[in-house]
């Protein structure tokens, strides 16, 4: 079965091929180019609408990734995005051909793990997978490698995501943390997870932690409401969400990604993020920062979440 995929820095996501089921080549590419535009005519750039301006578009460059399957395209962004300078890529899986995986080093609940990090060089390298992307958080301490993100394979949990945080570690906060998630119904979804107290949960909202009030309580069956326990056939945590059920979410601030959590998600970075459409289109998205290129400092995580709104994303995380 050939794949395709995405990486995490802890964690590698991929996508597998389950045939094309019964559409033609130029059907599923029409399919995708009306997931990203709205409009199903297959022309060499995407389509602007009247009202749309010119960060709005995005150029067809699949062919320099060499020979792709009919379900998947490459995009690169026109040189401003949300009035800022960019360098951005998507790529966009019609996932009625498509399935999706996750790599990811193992860890137990204390999160320390013997395995070794990969980069997406090492992992395109290993795997053969024609579309690879970094995410995820990991971190190294006392000469202990600890991943800090959510991954699932298979239904197999590999990795939590990290269930604490402090700014002076006396004050502990325990926050709910973004995960992307497929369930085994094959729906998709966005949500928030917390592991511990009894359980690893799922949660339709976060608990509305901030870095200038009292921690909340600690996360369980019972708070935040409606929580289920967690269960996933492909998931991948990172945060924050950007979207959900359709709507501009972007909870850096419950999940406390501010202050000095070093993703800054309220200035110009580079970013990772995946998202999926209401017709099953997944969609992975890429940017440069930090003057990589002249004059590209990147984006904030709400533009991101903006820019993913206007490509039709209903589900959303920041990775």
């Amino acid at each position: 079965m050939k794949k395709f995929a995405l990486i995490i820095l802890s964690v590698f996501l991929a996508a597998s091929c389950s045939g094309n089921e019964g559409k033609t080549a130029e059907e599923v590419e029409q399919a995708v180019m009306k997931a990203v535009t709205g409009n199903s005519t297959v022309d060499e750039e995407l389509s602007e609408t009247d009202n749309d301006a010119e960060e709005d578009k995005w150029l067809d460059v699949s062919s320099q990734f060499g020979t792709l399957p009919d379900y998947l395209k490459v995009y690169r962004s026109a040189e401003k995005l949300e009035g800022k300078p960019a360098v951005a890529y998507i790529a966009v899986a019609d996932m009625k051909s498509a399935g999706w995986d996750v790599w990811s080093v193992r860890s137990d609940a204390t999160y320390a793990t013997e395995d070794s990090y990969m980069t997406p060089s090492e992992a395109y390298r290993k795997f053969g997978y024609p579309i690879v992307i970094n995410g995820g958080f990991f971190y190294h301490s006392g000469g202990t490698n600890y991943t800090s993100s959510l991954a699932v394979s298979s239904s197999e949990l590999l990795a939590y995501n990290i269930n604490y945080a402090s700014e002076d570690w006396v004050t502990i906060y325990y926050p709910t943390r973004a995960a992307f998630m497929q369930k085994t119904d094959g729906s998709f979804d966005a949500c928030w997870t917390y592991s511990g107290n009894g359980g690893h949960f799922m949660y339709p909202s976060p608990a509305m932690n901030s870095w200038s009030g009292k921690p909340k309580e600690q996360p369980s069956s019972s708070y935040p409401k409606k929580a289920e326990t967690f269960a996933a056939v492909t998931a991948i945590g990172g945060g924050p969400v950007l979207i959900n059920d359709g709507k501009f979410t972007d909870s850096y601030e419950a999940e406390l990604f501010n202050g000095n959590s070093g993703i800054g998600p309220d200035t110009d970075q580079p970013r990772t993020a995946i998202g999926v459409t209401a017709d099953s289109k997944l969609i992975f998205f890429v940017c440069e920062g930090r003057n990589m290129t002249k004059g590209v400092n990147g984006l904030t995580t709400a533009d991101v979440a903006n820019i993913l709104l206007d490509l039709d994303c209903v589900e959303a995380v920041n990775l």
